[in-house]
């Protein structure tokens, strides 16, 4: 099969889905790829690691598109792209299509089929491609949060570790998986006091095994807006496969937080799951409401695209190889990650969609 690696078009986007082993291992195994000129270098991969393993160089977006029969990329397609996507290409990326109305309905029209990475799943319910990257936008939203805390970004000008004879920072975090267990876990070994709110029960023992300074409570709305009300920093982490992202955190307990306070809502590819989220870039990625700093940039793990691609690349590659061998309809994750086929929603989570 021909495989086509477009460059990300994102704004800062630097992550490119296939390392030059990966593109060549799939080399070897038969396959023609392409990439687009320059698809690697912002994660530090230069076109000639790739062509030096087999890969084909396209000199831009429209040759790539041209040449691909499956295309493999990181993140949704956007206006660029959706010109050059044809009915007859497998689309293989993040979609996170629920809360993107508009362009779901260009995708439908385009009448191509799209596997979304973020909703391949496995029997036991996990989520195997979204994990490696959800493991780094937690550990990303405490870094970025501890930063933007600091007085020169606006912030309340709060060490959040803490030192003798001062308080130390708290930090409150939605959801303990992937994103919320390892945001928790940084937190916590900075120093800083750490409440996570999670409804499982497993994860919630687990969160209390960081260490003395975390706390792990159920979601009660009374509870909630108690521990927000003396939070210096907020990450949502709060994931419903394919969905979008329920509300966790309401204008109302953002207005008990102090001026100066931080919001990171790593959820905001689904949406968001605080009520004042609303998507942001890395080129302008916060703004104020009630007083408080909010981070809400659409592609946090686009900020380390070298470790990001080195993740993601290896999770994706054995699917990779499952859609290029031309029976990749025998496999029940895959399957179960079809968001669009043939014009029409087949992701039971985008049933109800308006469009």
């Amino acid at each position: 099969m021909r495989i086509g690696v477009p460059k990300e078009t994102k704004t800062l986007e630097g992550r490119v889905a296939l390392v030059p082993a990966a593109a060549g291992d799939l080399v070897k195994r038969g396959h023609e790829v392409w990439l687009e000129q320059g698809a690697g270098l912002k994660s530090g991969f230069k076109d000639e690691a790739y062509t030096k393993l087999g890969v084909k160089i396209a000199p831009d977006a429209a040759a790539l598109y041209e040449k691909g029969e499956l295309i493999v990329k990181v993140k949704e397609p956007i206006e660029g792209d959706l010109a050059l996507l044809r009915k007859d290409h497998l689309l293989f990326c993040y979609l996170h299509l629920a809360p993107l109305p508009t362009l779901t309905k260009r995708l439908l029209d385009i009448g191509l089929t799209g596997i979304a990475f973020e909703t391949v799943e496995l029997d036991d319910g996990s989520l195997p491609l979204l994990a490696p990257m959800s493991v780094i936008a937690g550990k990303i939203g405490v870094q970025v949060g501890t930063h933007l805390l600091h007085q020169p970004e606006g912030g309340k000008g709060k060490l959040l570790g803490g030192l003798p004879s001062t308080e130390r920072g708290k930090v409150v975090v939605f959801g303990a998986g992937q994103a919320g267990g390892n945001s928790a876990a940084l937190a916590a070994a900075g120093g800083a006091n750490v409440v996570v709110f999670e409804k499982r029960q497993d994860r919630m023992e687990e969160m209390m095994r960081l260490g003395n300074n975390v706390t792990a409570l159920y979601p009660y709305d009374e509870v909630v807006a108690r521990e927000v009300a003396t939070a210096d920093l907020v990450i949502g982490a709060v994931l419903v496969t394919g969905a979008v992202a329920p509300h966790v955190l309401t204008r109302e307990m953002l207005k008990s937080m102090e001026d100066g306070s931080v919001v990171v809502d790593i959820s905001i590819d689904q949406g968001g799951c605080f009520e004042t989220s609303r998507p942001t870039t890395w080129k302008e990625p916060t703004y104020v409401e009630e007083g408080v700093i909010h981070f809400a940039v659409t592609n946090m793990p686009g900020a380390v695209p070298q470790t990001s691609s080195q993740a993601i690349c290896a999770a994706i590659l054995p699917w990779v190889n499952k859609l290029a061998s031309g029976n990749w309809r025998d496999s029940k994750p895959l399957t179960r990650g079809i968001n669009i086929e043939g014009g029409k929603l087949v992701h039971p989570a985008l049933m109800g969609m308006k469009l």
